[in-house]
């Protein structure tokens, strides 16, 4: 079911995630349907649990073009990360912007730098653990969603105020 995404502002939206304790649970599986519904609905590329009002370590990851990633070169199918947890980091970090489904709905993007590629583990859908070895954009977005477990969005890591943009300006820069 596609839910609202939760904006800035709603106290869910700052607070840390809880563990999922049981995965297979109706509770859990339909958290996870209902965030695959709703970033493929608002043209994500990740979501985290907590952006559709569910206080629980998930988030699902699906790179591709969209709507505002009009230039995507790489793609990733359909993850879905419970629990997850970055077990290393590059030193290396690199900027890109970022948006926010839960920033105005997506209209404001800023300069965030991130580690250009991380080790991450989780347990998928069925409750098996997994590793992903990731970089470039997904690397992105699973630092960009682990912080929405930990109560953390990308504005409080935009280190230079002046590289945020809006949707428009950032839909022209992204087309050139």
């Amino acid at each position: 079911m596609i839910k609202p995404t939760v904006q800035i502002g709603d106290k869910i939206i700052r607070q840390k995630a809880k563990t999922v304790r049981a995965v297979l649970i109706t509770k859990t599986q339909k958290t996870i349907k209902d965030l695959i519904d709703s970033m493929r609905h608002y043209n994500l590329v990740g979501m985290a649990a907590p952006q559709v009002g569910e206080n629980y370590r998930i988030f699902v990851s699906e790179i591709r073009k969209t709507t505002y990633r009009k230039n995507v070169t790489e793609s990733d199918s359909l993850k879905v990360f419970i629990n997850p947890r970055i077990v290393q980091r590059s030193k290396k970090q690199v900027g890109g912007y970022e948006g926010c489904g839960s920033v105005a709905n997506a209209q404001l993007f800023g300069v965030v730098k991130r580690s250009e590629s991380v080790v991450c583990k989780a347990l998928d859908k069925n409750g098996k653990p997994f590793e992903v070895k990731a970089s470039g954009l997904l690397a992105r977005v699973i630092q960009h969603e682990i912080d929405h477990l930990d109560g953390v969005v990308f504005l409080d890591r935009v280190n230079d105020m002046k590289t945020l943009v809006d949707v428009k300006t950032y839909h022209s820069s992204q087309n050139r």
